[in-house]
């Protein structure tokens, strides 16, 4: 395996300009330079990051924490935050929790060790505490830890009471809510506490089951029960598209007609939101800048300029086919 001194020899350079090339550090002609690229081609160099990393006490990696990439939310968003990882010159590490606290606490352990430069959280598995125990700069992914963790989100409170206020205006008399985990302390939870607020204030009959675990079989299970449990409802409003598309699935099952007997909005927007049909109206989360933000954030907690530790992002809704 060739080494520096090998790149150096055959540049016929010192390795202390093959070290400034790799670290672009000083000044180095283009002559010189493009000698020290051609011997690295030559002898099939692979610099070593690791100590790249520990020299410069920055490796330019992130890492990103969600539940599970596989799902479409997660899915788009790891996305949008890889594009601007990358446009900022840096790299992102994912790591698929699948809410497993032991493995979510690994990862971060790994991710420390790998020395990585800041991490984004998008998972809810672990108390506070593990993470200030980190001297990692931190962002999180809706969830405020209420302590000097900045958080990214969208304005919940505000797309449940427009969701809420739809189905309403459009006749719905038994509205169900289907909801995140509530035990949580996440933002996401004021799509609940809007509901509640609208349905009271309202006077409209009203139904809430709570989703435990983010995964689409669980979506299926809650969906079947709604539909077997409250028949009379006609109206839902939940807390994601995907468990809006399992409620379009069962209620074809149980012949119910979409929109005509029973209104759906969604949470998200998706892309799938609206190729489903019938196509889904739904609260629009702007994912691509929530991805954007969450890099500036973060870059800027690791250059140690100062951050909004609340960073709520405002919403909209689509109003498709389904209401």
């Amino acid at each position: 395996m060739a080494t520096i001194k090998d790149v150096a020899r055959v540049a016929e350079v010192t390795v202390t300009t093959v070290s400034r090339v790799l670290n672009n550090r000083g000044y180095i002609s283009e002559a010189t330079r493009n000698k020290v690229y051609e011997a690295m081609r030559e002898l099939n160099y692979q610099p070593n990051e690791v100590a790249r990393s520990l020299l410069k006490k920055k490796s330019n990696i992130i890492g990103l924490i969600v539940p599970n990439v596989a799902h479409p939310f997660f899915g788009e968003l790891t996305n949008y935050i890889e594009y601007y990882a990358y446009k900022e010159n840096y790299k992102v590490l994912i790591c698929n929790s699948y809410e497993e606290k032991e493995k979510e606490k690994d990862y971060i352990e790994m991710l420390k060790r790998n020395q990585v430069d800041g991490i984004i959280i998008g998972s809810h598995t672990l108390d506070p505490s593990e993470y200030l125990s980190s001297k990692l700069p931190i962002v999180a992914i809706d969830r405020d830890f209420s302590m000097d963790i900045p958080f990214v989100t969208s304005d919940n409170y505000r797309g449940g009471v427009l969701a809420t206020n739809l189905l309403i205006d459009k006749g719905c008399k038994k509205i169900a809510h289907i909801s995140g985990p509530l035990k949580l302390s996440t933002p996401a939870n004021k799509r609940y506490e809007a509901f509640m607020d609208v349905v009271k204030e309202r006077g409209v009959s009203y139904v809430v089951m709570e989703e435990k675990l983010d995964i689409v079989e669980n979506y299926k299970k809650l969906a079947y029960k709604l539909f077997e449990e409250h028949p009379d409802i006609d109206g839902v409003f939940a807390s994601s598209d995907m468990i809006a598309a399992s409620l379009i699935q069962f209620g074809n099952e149980f012949n119910k007609k979409i929109p005509e007997d029973i209104k759906i909005v969604g949470y998200d927007d998706i892309n799938i939101a609206s190729l489903i049909v019938p196509p889904l109206t739904t609260i629009k989360q702007p994912i691509e800048d929530i991805g954007k933000l969450l890099i500036k954030v973060l870059i800027n907690k690791i250059e140690n300029r100062e951050v909004e530790l609340e960073n709520i992002l405002p919403i909209t809704l689509v109003e498709r086919k389904t209401t």
